[in-house]
C-alpha cells in the first residue's frame, strides 16, 4: 500500500488524491481495532511532545447510515455561538470522569448533541487515536445509526448533514489550502459542505484503515 502523501514535500499541490475505497458495513467492521496513532494529513508542524503529554482525552462518534442508496456519513455544523462555531464535525467531546470509556463518552455526547439514543447505535469499534494541535487525544468510534430519523439540532448543533460515504472514501475530493511557509490544511468538499481540521483527519484516517484491511 502506498504511504499517505506528504504534502510538505509537494508545496502548491491543490489536492490530496488517495486510492479509492468502496465502503460497506462489513468493511467498516474490518477497519476497527488497535490503538495506533492516526497520521496527520495536514502539511503543518507535528504536534509537540509537550502538547501530547498534557492532551485531554476525547472521543467522537463517526456515524454511518446504512441507507438503500448506499452508506451515508453524518456530520454536524456547530452552532455559531459556541467554540469552533460553524465548523463541520462528528458528534463528540471530552471524556468525562463518569464515562466508562471513549465509546461511552461518544455515545453520551451524541445523545446530548443530536438526540440519538445510545441503544439505537450499533457500535463497530474504535480505530486508533489522533492528537490535535489544540491539546486533545481523540478516539474515533465507528457506529451505524439504526434510527437516523431521530437526529435533531440542539444548542450545540446548528444543522445536520449526510455525506455520500462512497464519495468521502473515493480519495479524490480533498482540497489543499496553502498559507505560506509550507503550511496548509486539507478539506473535504461536497456541495456547500466543507469539512476540515481534525474531522477531515479522522475521515482520511478511516480511509487508510479501510485500505489496509480490505
Amino acid at each position: 500500500m502506498e504511504p499517505l502523501p506528504d504534502l510538505r514535500a509537494s508545496p502548491g499541490a491543490e489536492r490530496l488524491v488517495l486510492a479509492p475505497v468502496s465502503p460497506t458495513v462489513d468493511r467498516l467492521r474490518r477497519a476497527v481495532g488497535g490503538s495506533g496513532e492516526l497520521a496527520n494529513p495536514h502539511p503543518e508542524m507535528p504536534v509537540s511532545n509537550a502538547v501530547r503529554q498534557r492532551a485531554k482525552d476525547a472521543a467522537v462518534l463517526v456515524p454511518f447510515i446504512d441507507s438503500p442508496e448506499g452508506l451515508r456519513l453524518l456530520v454536524t455544523r456547530r452552532h455559531p455561538g459556541i467554540r469552533f462555531g460553524g465548523h463541520m464535525c462528528f458528534p463528540g467531546g471530552r471524556v468525562d470522569p463518569q464515562d466508562a470509556d471513549p465509546v461511552a463518552a461518544a455515545l453520551r455526547e451524541t445523545s446530548e448533541e443530536i438526540g440519538v439514543a445510545p441503544q439505537t447505535v450499533e457500535i463497530l469499534g474504535t480505530y486508533g487515536q489522533y492528537f490535535t494541535q489544540t491539546g486533545y487525544r481523540i478516539v474515533p468510534v465507528l457506529g451505524v445509526l439504526r434510527e437516523p430519523e431521530a437526529a435533531r439540532c440542539s444548542a450545540e448543533v446548528e444543522s445536520i448533514h449526510e455525506l455520500d460515504a462512497a464519495r468521502v472514501l473515493s480519495g479524490e475530493h480533498y482540497r489543499v489550502t496553502w498559507y505560506g511557509n509550507g503550511r496548509g490544511h486539507v478539506a473535504y468538499e461536497e456541495a456547500e459542505i466543507r469539512v476540515a481540521g481534525p474531522t477531515v483527519s479522522l475521515m482520511i484516517g478511516l480511509h487508510r484503515r479501510l485500505l489496509e484491511r480490505q
